[in-house]
């Protein structure tokens, strides 16, 4: 069999595997245009958030080899 394929955009997305099984990703709005932005919106941005749980599936299916 074959070896299966990494999206690298999903893999760029996740952040980390926690032990007990839990996907981190960072979250959005942090980098870009940041002058704008309101003090909260940079403040929380910064963190990193656990993946939604209907997402989780397909995260997995997509990064075949960081789910260890």
């Amino acid at each position: 069999m074959p070896k299966m394929k990494t999206r690298k955009s999903a893999s760029k997305r996740l952040a980390k595997v926690t032990s007990s099984g839990k996907l981190i990703r960072r979250k959005t709005l942090a980098q870009h245009l940041v002058k704008r932005k309101t003090r909260r919106t940079i403040k929380s941005s910064g963190k990193s958030i656990e993946i939604v749980p209907s997402e989780v599936k397909k995260f997995k299916r997509l990064t075949p080899y960081r789910n260890k």
